[in-house]
């Protein structure tokens, strides 16, 4: 027998180290984290015109414009949000200031805000298709090509049900998103950048040939926001439909209308999501690129909007390219029928592409945030269980999905509805977090990378001016759309009271589960 040997290896000067799946992002430029905030913030151009002219009348651009130049003050409060926190975004804010069960609170107003985004953008993808089917077979009966198949038998022209396809084509886009992100999708700041030049092309030559057409034909602007040239819809005033007090109080009905102009503000939480992944120094290019998307939202939104109120016929407008305002925009252009088509079908192919967008945002940023929450212990690990083949957090996919589904059922594409609804969600979220923000100026005295301007000192008191000003205006134009809201309110409330029961009765639902 061989006599044994003891082998002693030489120690190795290797250092073991277990990195953080964060640290290996690749981290991004403030152009690219800028447009894929407007890839979701930018798909409300294409539906938030016609919404709030239905509810406010024709001075709605006004208010449109408004709401996008309060989006600074809003955006502001962000970007000092992500200052103190790194991965911030309304859970953790509101959580770090204001405890749990405001969290949980914030939460669920925030999740229907996404559930809310993912049908309404769908929805409004639709609506551009269809108009612009319904609108080239118009023409084609018009014109008398293809009679036998554009032409009813008593002589009008065939029409796709708007709503309805619209819906359907929601339902399609929802559920190839719903399958793409059960199987894993694949973020990329490139996509998002090259549907942002692809769309920023489209709204050069949109406002230079809208200013253009506007001048030609000499446009009036639109009535002044005053109270006597607001006109609401009676679906408008809410609760207070058979009441005086509307009427009785001018700022109130100015109020309302910026309520109700308040959806094209949306996705401000993606910029909070987006910060981890911005290249350093990250809180310089995270105020850079907040102040492109302020400007850009501006632009597109805020100014196109008002070009559509002044080009297409009042006859129209509202009866005809309501859910559809930039399409009919490109309708009533000056120049030759064939371009203006050729440039409505551009419009068209541009707003499935942001519009589209949004609804994936939607389900990647609730399921973010479900996941967030189901960290913290708040959400049954049974909804965290990854999927078999793919890892995926499959059932909180699925949930959102099927959530977003129904409320296109139960809507049946209409868009008025949807954004009273999706309004309710936005405002709310919006809330909580300048709250929360307010609390931890107090809270926490340190110095910050950086705060909300108009900040008063008062021996060693600082009272934050700028900030409390604009929780006073986020809690005032929640309070008011509470009461003119009707299906906002209702809808909004059981949403987000059924969720924070959820989140409130983990214990319960885990043992249910798994017994």
């Amino acid at each position: 027998m061989g006599s044994k040997q003891t082998i002693n290896k030489p120690q190795s000067n290797r250092v073991r180290l277990v990195v953080a799946s964060s640290v290996m992002l690749t981290f991004i430029s403030f152009w690219r984290a800028a447009a894929i905030v407007l890839n979701d913030l930018g798909s409300s151009a294409f539906y938030a015109g016609g919404i709030a002219e239905e509810a406010v009348g024709k001075a709605a651009p006004w208010f449109i414009l408004g709401v996008m130049l309060f989006s600074f003050a809003v955006r502001s409060v962000y970007v000092e949000s992500c200052s103190m926190f790194t991965r911030g975004g309304v859970y953790r804010i509101v959580k770090e200031a204001l405890g749990g069960t405001f969290a949980k609170l914030s939460v669920s107003a925030l999740m229907f805000d996404y559930v809310l985004t993912g049908p309404i953008s769908g929805v409004s993808a639709g609506q551009y298709i269809v108009g612009l089917l319904n609108e080239l077979l118009r023409l084609c009966a018009a014109h008398h090509w293809a009679s036998g198949l554009v032409l009813h038998s008593s002589g009008s022209a065939r029409q796709l049900p708007v709503d309805g396809t619209s819906a359907a084509i929601a339902g399609l886009i929802t559920t190839y998103f719903w399958w793409q992100n059960t199987k894993g999708i694949e973020e990329s700041s490139d996509k998002a950048l090259k549907v942002m030049k692809i769309t920023t092309v489209m709204v050069v030559i949109l406002l230079s040939w809208g200013v253009f057409s506007a001048i030609h034909v000499g446009a009036h602007l639109p009535p002044w926001p005053t109270p006597d040239n607001l006109h609401f819809s009676k679906d408008a005033l809410g609760f207070l439909k058979h009441t005086g007090f509307m009427r009785s109080l001018g700022l109130f009905g100015v109020l309302m209308a910026f309520g109700h102009s308040v959806l094209a503000m949306s996705g401000e939480e993606s910029l909070a999501q987006v910060n981890r992944e911005i290249e350093h120094p990250k809180l310089k290019n995270l105020k850079r690129a907040a102040i492109v998307i302020a400007i850009y939202s501006f632009i597109f939104t805020g100014i196109g909007t008002l070009l559509a109120v002044m080009l297409i016929p009042d006859t129209v407008r509202v009866p005809v390219y309501r859910d559809n305002l930039i399409a009919g925009m490109a309708m009533f252009m000056v120049g030759p029928l064939a371009v203006r088509i050729g440039f409505r079908v551009f419009v068209v192919i541009v707003g499935f592409l942001i519009l589209g967008g949004a609804v994936n945002t939607a389900i990647v940023g609730s399921t973010g945030v479900l996941m967030r929450v189901a960290e913290d212990g708040v959400l049954s690990d049974w909804f965290r269980k990854p999927q078999r083949k793919y890892g995926t957090s499959y059932r909180i996919v699925n949930l959102v999905a099927g959530l977003q589904v129904f409320t296109i059922l139960v809507t049946r594409g209409n868009v008025i509805m949807l954004g009273e609804a999706y309004a309710f969600g936005v405002i709310w979220s919006f809330t909580f977090n300048a709250l929360a923000m307010l609390v931890l100026r107090w809270k926490y005295k340190g110095e910050r990378g950086w705060k909300v301007p108009l900040n008063i000192r008062i021996g060693k008191t600082e009272i934050p001016l700028g900030l409390l000003s604009v929780f006073l205006v986020l809690l005032t134009t929640a309070i008011v759309n509470l009461f003119t809201k009707s299906v906002a309110t209702v809808s909004g409330v059981i949403f987000a009271a059924a969720f924070f029961v959820i989140f409130l009765s983990r214990r319960e639902i885990t043992s249910v589960v798994t017994t």
